[in-house]
């Protein structure tokens, strides 16, 4: 499995910091029970976002099929540039 980027764990750490402070503040819990299963839940949402996208976009790209080579001109049928051909010689 490939590493998550810089930025996914960015994103996955503020989630974390601000889904526990929301939490936190909203329900008001006191105890240390309570706290703590606020923070596991807060985490298990910042592991969920840091993973959830980079697993959608690798399903998004392997369901792309690969382009088609464009044909590159032969030296024989590709025109001269103008202005540059060879000179005479005698």
């Amino acid at each position: 499995m490939p590493r998550p980027t810089t930025a996914q764990i960015c994103l996955g750490t503020f989630t974390v910091v601000a889904s526990t402070v929301a939490l936190l503040a909203v329900s008001g819990a006191a105890g240390v029970l309570e706290v703590a299963v606020l923070v596991g839940f807060a985490l298990a949402l910042g592991t969920l976002v840091t993973l959830v996208p980079r697993s959608t976009a690798a399903r998004r790209g392997a369901s792309r099929p690969a382009p088609s080579p464009s044909p590159s001109p032969t030296p024989d049928s590709a025109p001269a540039p103008a202005g540059h051909g060879y000179a005479r010689q005698r």
